[in-house]
């Protein structure tokens, strides 16, 4: 059975087309690893895989929602778990692609025994001042205040969703990394814990991608996407509304500053989500780094890293 290969990284490092080109040559599927491109019509902002791309490798866990609904871990689980079992079925390898961290994290580890969401609680939460809620989480957990992301409201929310609904620590319920905890266990019996294969790049370089790629996100009618979108409900779905470029997008809709003040604010939040994702990986994964030079922009030399190694082993 052709077991997963996991490739990660931040944001305009290159690991679609990596992924991409790997497909074509190992008889490969993708599965995409991005909390926002599951929404329909969140298309230039998250740089989402081209119709012909689409077309020449198939994709799963792409435009999966409505902007009216909401999309988390637990669903991220079933679906990759359902796309891996088809995808192999049809003799063919399934490649995890993406940056989000937590998703790799809750497809390997599973989700521990946190309890569901709560709509009335988490209504509460949501309007909640974030301050408030940044203060309380450092009184009652130290360790999740420590290392939370403190700009991702719907992290923290939900954090102390877990700590209200069980009086409990969220630090203490959380999955941990472990050797041997891995959902592809029954496949991996004896090994250890996947690899995630995580491509960087030096600083320069990867905030020069992220401004080309911001540039071009404009160019492509980014402004005129999220205006349509707001009036398909963007505005009402705070997840959605994370989506670094949007959010700028419709501040600026809204009059809160002009255009190319939002394109700069959005390549300073784009590098700035990128340094995060790093940071994540280097904490949390079990990742073999791969850096890529500068002139090194050939998704088919890069794949060529994988062919002469043969399929990993974990």
């Amino acid at each position: 059975m052709n077991r997963p290969l996991f490739i990660a990284g931040p944001t305009a490092v290159g690991k679609s087309a990596i992924a991409l080109t790997l497909a074509e040559k190992i008889s490969g599927e993708i599965i995409t690893v991005d909390s926002m491109q599951v929404y329909r019509g969140l298309d230039i902002g998250t740089a989402k895989p081209t119709a012909d791309e689409r077309k020449k490798i198939p994709h799963h866990l792409l435009d999966v929602c409505d902007l009216s609904e909401a999309f988390d871990a637990a669903q991220f689980i079933r679906l990759a778990e359902k796309a891996v079992a088809e995808i192999q079925l049809r003799n063919k390898t399934p490649i995890f692609c993406g940056g989000t961290g937590l998703y790799f994290k809750a497809f390997l580890d599973g989700l521990g025994e946190a309890p569901p969401a709560d709509e009335k609680l988490r209504a509460e939460l949501e309007a909640a001042p974030f301050a408030a809620l940044l203060a309380e989480l450092r009184e009652r957990d130290p360790a999740t205040y420590e290392k939370i992301d403190k700009q991702n409201p719907r992290r923290v929310i939900r954090a102390m969703e877990v700590i209200r609904l069980t009086g409990k620590k969220f630090s203490e319920q959380r999955a941990a990394w472990q050797v041997g905890s891995s959902r592809c266990d029954d496949r991996t019996a004896q090994r250890a814990v996947p690899t995630i294969f995580c491509f960087t790049r030096s600083a320069e370089d990867l905030h020069r991608r992220i401004n080309a790629r911001v540039d071009e996100m404009f160019a492509r009618g980014l402004v005129e996407e999220a205006r349509g979108l707001l009036q398909r409900g963007l505005a009402e779905n705070k997840f959605a509304m994370q989506a670094i470029g949007y959010r700028q997008v419709v501040e600026h809709l809204r009059g809160e500053r002009d255009l190319a003040a939002t394109i700069e604010l959005v390549k300073i939040r784009t590098r700035q989500f990128a340094k995060r994702q790093l940071t994540w990986f280097r904490r949390h994964g079990n990742c073999q780094w791969i850096e890529l030079k500068p002139d090194c922009v050939s998704a088919e030399i890069l794949s060529g890293f994988f062919i002469e190694a043969g399929t990993p082993t974990y």
